[in-house]
């Protein structure tokens, strides 16, 4: 599983010209997800996600959590995270998880985060989705489940 989060001042998702999801504040995270992924590395995730401490303190330090400072979430599914670029000039998908069971993963990752985080926006799984956004820095880090898991 890979999650590219981008601390944002603002981003949304519009789908056939209907918003789908809009946030100030927070966190655009784009997921990735394997057909190797489970609810547990999915948990693990999560949980590291929404424990980052990367919005500014008082002081200037990258100091604070999501919740710390009211932020929001807005989470779109991207299976060209899993982009294959070795070989020719066409990226492969191959080891991007399955339709169905890709899915299931991301409602069950939107699910648990709209848990902690109320104000959590999504996309539509599959759908060709128009995302805009305001990158706050600009601070984008990338986690994958591989290195944290």
């Amino acid at each position: 599983m890979k999650f590219v989060i981008q601390r944002v001042t603002e981003a949304s998702c519009t789908v056939d010209g209907n918003v789908t999801g809009a946030i100030q504040k927070g966190f655009l995270v784009l997921i990735g997800i394997a057909d190797t992924d489970t609810t547990a590395i999915a948990d693990k995730m999560i949980k590291k996600l929404l424990g980052l401490r990367i919005f500014e303190d008082a002081d200037g330090k990258t100091n604070l959590s999501l919740a710390d400072v009211g932020g929001s979430l807005l989470l779109i599914s991207q299976f060209t995270l899993y982009a294959d670029c070795r070989k020719g000039n066409r990226p492969s998908f191959v080891r991007a998880g399955k339709p169905e069971m890709a899915s299931r993963m991301y409602d069950y990752i939107v699910a648990r985060c709209k848990e902690q985080i109320p104000d959590t926006g999504c996309g539509i799984f599959g759908a060709d989705m128009k995302i805009s956004l305001l990158n706050d820095g600009p601070f984008t880090i990338l986690l994958d489940s591989e290195e944290i898991c």
